[in-house]
Order: C-alpha cells, then sequence, then structure tokens
C-alpha cells in the first residue's frame, strides 16, 4: 500500500527536493504540496493524505497552527503529522505534541532517517528527535498536584498491563523494549498499545505518551 504524502513548506526548493526523494520510494507518494499553513490545511481535507510532513516557520498560518486544524478535523483523523524544522526548541516541540503531531524531526536528518520516520509514523507509531526528550517532554507536559490532575475518559477500563505498558510507551520505550523489559512479545505489546489507544481515543502513539503526563499517570521525575 502506498503512503500518501502532503508537503507544507515555504521554500519552493526544498518542496521539490522532498518531492524527488519521496516519490523515489515505490512506497511512497506526493500527492499535494503547500507554501503556506493554510494551505496545507485545505489541501489535506481535500486530498486526505495518510501524512503531511510540515514545516513550523510559514508565512500566514504557521505549522503549528495548521497541525492544530488538521488534528482537529474529524475528517482527517487518519492523517498523521510530522513536523519538519530547522527551529527544533522546546516550545515546538511541546506545542506540536499538544496539537496532535505524531512526530518530530530537525532538517539536519539524514535521507534515510526522514523516509523512515514517514513509515513510522503513517504506522501510527510516534517519532521524536534527539532533542524532544522524555524531560523535555515532562517539562511542557508536566502535570498539576494530585488534587488538581484531570483525567481522561478512558482511564478506568485500561487494564493493569494496559497501564503498565503506557507508561514505558511515555518512558520512551519503543514496543520492542517493552516487550524485552516484560517479557512479551513485540506482537503482543502492540495490542495492548492499539487496545489503550483505542479506549482513550488517542490517534496514535504519540497522544497516548500525552495522556499519560496530564493524567499523571507519570510524572517528569519518572515517578
Amino acid at each position: 500500500m502506498t503512503i500518501r504524502v502532503l508537503l507544507a513548506d515555504d521554500q519552493a526548493l526544498l518542496r521539490g527536493t522532498f518531492r524527488l526523494l519521496i516519490d523515489s520510494c515505490d512506497d511512497l507518494e506526493v500527492v499535494a504540496e503547500a507554501a503556506d499553513g493554510a494551505a496545507a490545511v485545505a489541501l489535506a481535507r481535500e486530498h486526505r493524505p495518510d501524512v503531511v510532513l510540515m514545516d513550523v516557520r510559514m508565512p500566514g498560518t504557521d505549522g503549528l497552527a495548521a497541525t492544530e486544524a488538521i488534528c482537529a478535523d474529524p475528517r482527517l483523523t487518519r492523517t498523521r503529522v510530522l513536523i519538519l524544522t530547522t527551529f527544533e526548541n522546546d516550545e515546538h516541540v511541546a506545542r506540536a505534541l499538544r496539537a496532535g503531531a505524531s512526530g518530530f524531526l530537525g532538517k539536519y536528518v539524514t535521507t534515510d532517517t526522514l523516509l523512515d520516520a514517514i513509515r513510522t509514523v503513517a504506522a501510527g507509531e510516534s517519532l521524536l528527535s534527539p532533542g524532544a526528550t522524555k524531560a523535555l517532554i515532562g517539562q511542557f507536559l508536566a502535570t498539576p498536584p494530585p488534587a488538581q490532575r484531570p483525567t481522561a475518559p478512558g482511564m478506568d477500563e485500561l487494564t493493569n498491563r494496559e497501564l503498565e505498558v503506557m507508561k514505558l510507551a511515555a518512558d520512551g520505550r519503543s514496543n520492542a523494549e517493552i516487550a524485552g523489559e516484560l517479557h512479551l512479545s513485540v506482537l503482543t505489546v502492540r495490542t495492548h498499545v492499539q487496545r489503550a489507544m483505542a479506549k482513550l481515543g488517542a490517534r496514535d502513539r504519540a497522544q497516548l505518551v500525552v495522556l499519560a503526563y496530564r493524567t499523571g499517570l507519570v510524572s517528569p521525575d519518572g515517578r
């Protein structure tokens, strides 16, 4: 199955480079290009791509606002947003995660890393660059004191094993690492992750991590 990609970047030369790179892969295809956030939202609604490769700094509507609009649109529940930017800073990572982005990469990444990132995000996994560390996520998604801690619909429905897997996912562990720690198969871990996402209404693994911090299931100090 071909992964359909929408490119959103205000630099035409960069979009052209990405198009050549992506279209050279048998399993990837660029379906549209946008030079600003507003166009990205409109084209996402028109083409319903699997992945939007989104720049942050664009004229008019920026990439983060566009990400919020795309992720909030019920018609685009299957569309994933992968943020790709030169300006990889804490605030951008935090806003991207809150907006519903599934991945965040700096533009310094290698060709293979970028292509693998598109495939990873399209598969429903989250992908954060080295700059988006556990400490960073904790800093911006830190939970309030227990008395004020919000709840998420569906949390009470999670099994103990699903909660355990969710905690480890929020700690940045991959399915393979979780499987090794809990002595489970990777397929079993993936099933637990998918069930937790379904119960919580999370569109992907990145949202599952956000919910783990926001509800206090895990905290910035690792407890």
